[in-house]
């Protein structure tokens, strides 16, 4: 089977509610326009239930099927980035410095296409849960609403999720059993010296020396602290120092992201990069602080469930079940420490890529995500078959 006709005929209207939604982009928890228009959808669509104001802004939507059964729960996230668009694109955002650069305008229609199949359809015995989840960027809106308690209250039993991937086929598939992308954490490092006259650096303790220092004493961990076939990733991404070129400064900062699998990495690169900025700050004679945050956690994909999302995808589309891990990190990761499910990536075509200022979801994509989460419920939950209230769904593939 490939796109769904009803899921078809819908394009044009998803890609005028895709096009509204980048219009009005907003961030992080904030998301409240955006929640009122999905929310407002729902209700047309006739779902059974709406529960709105979680995590601040995030919803989750009830669509019960024909008979009882156990619940499926899909996700779409909600927020933008603050991006200034360069697209000129007629839909373009109308929020200066705020843009859908990641596609999450994209997933949210998707999620919405799917809604509307199947609450007019419902050829599927057991409940859907539409989760709309803001705050993917930044704060962790999934952990939020996974602690607000979402996956016990509505009884979901597994979870799926779709994003955008420019460079890929248009409207094909890539998945992976297990880790498919990586643990984030950041952290930040200030350097205390003491400025003085550029021309007498003798009698001053220089930051800026020492930030050198440190940064290529950091590129060592990776090459001389971890086993190679461990993926590991440390990037200092911003040095700030001075303010004007005859003067040393007394302060300078470095932050940067950590990108790991395995749980020992993750704290081995956080105990090495504590050590390392230590010891070169005692040597160029300044003191630092240093501050690691703890992000989110590997995003991995349960293999029951993914290979049954991937045999879902293949009858839609093209699809590649065992693309490999990335070093991208994805906040859906706390609803599948919690429940198994799997995270799937959709084809954009080549396009400018996710969190560039000239990227835009290719509408024409939309009708084969909606596909898919229809589909996952369809063949997940069976009418006549055996996935009953308080069972565990078991996928085809078993």
């Amino acid at each position: 089977m490939p796109v769904i006709n009803s899921i078809a005929a819908m394009a044009d209207e998803m890609a005028g509610w895709r096009r509204h939604l980048h219009q009005h982009p907003e961030l992080s928890f904030d998301c409240h326009q955006t929640a009122a228009f999905v929310a407002d959808k729902l209700r047309a669509f006739g779902v059974d239930e709406i529960h709105e104001g979680i995590a601040t802004s995030g919803i989750v939507a009830i669509i019960r099927g024909r008979a009882s059964g156990a619940t499926v729960g899909l996700r779409a996230d909600m927020d933008a980035l603050p991006i200034h668009e360069t697209t000129g694109a007629p839909h373009a955002s109308l929020n200066p410095g705020v843009m859908h650069a990641c596609g999450h305008d994209g997933h949210t229609t998707m999620l919405l296409g799917a809604a509307k199949y199947l609450a007019e359809t419902r050829n599927f015995a057991g409940t859907v849960a539409l989760i709309f989840q803001p705050a993917e960027e930044d704060g962790g809106g999934a952990e939020v609403m996974r602690d607000a308690g979402i996956l016990d209250q509505f009884d979901i039993s597994e979870v799926y999720a779709i994003h955008s991937s420019p460079g890929t086929a248009l409207g094909a598939f890539y998945t992976t059993p297990g880790p498919i992308m990586a643990a984030v954490d950041d952290f930040f490092i200030e350097i205390k010296g003491e400025g003085g006259h550029a021309a007498t650096p003798h009698q001053t303790r220089d930051p800026v020396v020492a930030v050198c220092g440190i940064v290529q004493a950091i590129q060592t961990i990776v090459s001389r602290n971890h086993y190679a076939l461990e993926d590991l990733v440390i990037s200092v991404t911003q040095i700030h120092a001075g303010s004007v070129e005859n003067v040393v400064p007394d302060k300078a900062r470095i932050s940067g992201t950590v990108r790991t699998f395995a749980p020992h990495v993750r704290e081995m690169a956080r105990r090495r990069l504590e050590e390392v900025v230590e010891g070169q700050a005692a040597s160029y004679g300044v003191a630092a602080s240093f501050f690691y945050r703890v992000g989110y956690p590997a995003t991995i994909n349960e293999p029951h469930r993914t290979a049954f999302a991937a045999e879902v995808a293949a009858e839609i589309s093209q699809v590649d079940a065992e693309a490999g891990r990335e070093m991208g990190a994805e906040d859906f990761a706390f609803f599948l420490e919690d429940r198994p499910g799997a995270y799937l990536f959709i084809g954009n075509g080549d396009t400018a890529a996710l969190h560039h200022p000239d990227y835009d979801f290719d509408d024409e994509v939309a009708p084969y995500g909606a596909s898919f989460f229809a589909r996952i419920v369809e063949k997940a939950l069976p009418i006549g078959g055996h996935a009953l209230a308080g069972e565990e769904i078991r996928p085809t593939s078993d």
